[in-house]
């Protein structure tokens, strides 16, 4: 997952025509650290549909802060620079339910399309 190191380039890959999907999330994020196992994996399993890009909130606050992002992680899917869909809970967060809600992403994008 590309990790986003500054606004413009993180308003650079939300502005892509393809389906950009946000993962706001932290260092000492027990959380964050729980799904970055097998991220790699559903980041592959979903390649051709989504790009995948990481924002660490403690590095990029304002754009955490421009997005209304409360709790992490905190999934937020793009596409041409508009937000189609979020996934964002207290809970702790599954690869079935990570998988879930970018298969809905992915389709709700092709149904616009």
């Amino acid at each position: 997952m590309k990790k986003i190191v500054s606004k413009a380039e993180f308003d650079t890959a939300i502005q892509s025509s393809d389906l950009t999907v946000a993962v706001f999330k932290a260092d000492w994020c027990s959380d964050c650290k729980f799904i970055d196992p097998f991220m790699p994996e559903v980041e592959a399993q979903f390649a051709q549909d989504v790009n995948l890009v990481e924002v660490d909130v403690d590095q990029m606050g304002t754009v955490s802060e421009e997005h209304n992002i409360m709790g992490i992680p905190s999934f937020v899917a793009f596409s041409g620079g508009r937000e189609v869909s979020r996934y964002v809970n207290k809970l702790r967060k599954s690869r079935s339910d990570i998988e879930q809600f970018l298969q809905q992403a992915v389709d709700l994008e092709n149904a616009n399309h």
